[in-house]
């Protein structure tokens, strides 16, 4: 297999300000929408709905034209063989997932408030993702304060997730994930968590943009390496 760097480029980055539906339907975007918006809603800070987190979700559905971003950004790694087709398998599965999640989510809306889950409230949306997942909705996260020890679920990869499990990891990549892929648009999730980021994955490569502000410039190694401590001690 050849390096990836060696892999063509095709196609160019998802455009943000688009709403074309690759995958979903009409009724099937709006239903992810709402359900993401209630998994990072909007309060005094952006959440997914302004993020595109369901627009990240239909790229990523659509097949396998969006899986690998070039590394300087200007479009997406063309897959061949094997890989190809092991991507179009899993691509495959998680498009029955959420065709299924959103009638599930329809059949919870109707049989308990009598309409579609986009129809609803915030807080009877709430009640039918709790029902789906099975565990109450999780409690606001304290960043500061005695707040708890908030336990947050990470998937790095999302190979067999039940659709709550799946929605949920992906609205997360919608937000925070570089908006090449279609989500996080504006760079709203970068900013909400004080995050700069590059203007584009070019400036990672150009020496555009660095992270060298935030290092640490003056320090001791004894202050980073207790044992230094102590044998200048002995």
């Amino acid at each position: 297999m050849t390096s990836m760097a060696d892999w063509p480029v095709v196609g160019v980055p998802a455009d943000p300000g688009s709403d074309e539906r690759l995958f979903f339907d009409d009724h099937e975007w709006d239903t992810i929408e709402a359900a993401c918006a209630r998994i990072i809603p909007t309060d005094h800070d952006p959440g997914a709905r302004e993020a595109g987190a369901v627009r990240f979700i239909d790229r990523y559905l659509s097949g396998i034209d969006y899986v690998y971003a070039a590394a300087d950004g200007s479009g997406f790694l063309r897959m061949s063989g094997k890989l190809a087709d092991a991507w179009r398998a899993r691509i495959a599965d998680l498009q029955a997932t959420y065709r299924q999640g959103v009638r599930d989510l329809d059949a919870g809306a109707r049989e308990r408030f009598g309409s579609d889950f986009v129809s609803l409230s915030d807080t009877d949306r709430d009640a039918v993702l709790e029902q789906l997942s099975g565990a109450p909705k999780p409690a606001p996260v304290a960043l500061t304060g005695d707040g708890g020890n908030p336990t947050i679920q990470v998937y790095a990869f999302d190979d067999g997730l039940a659709f709550f499990d799946a929605l949920v990891a992906h609205t997360r990549q919608g937000f925070y994930g570089d908006p090449v892929y279609g989500g996080n648009a504006g760079r709203v999730g970068w900013r909400v968590i004080g995050f700069p980021g590059p203007e584009s994955l070019k400036d990672t490569m150009d020496g555009t943009y660095s992270v060298r502000g935030y290092y640490v410039q003056d320090y001791d190694w004894r202050d980073l390496i207790p044992h230094l401590r102590g044998a200048d001690a002995s």
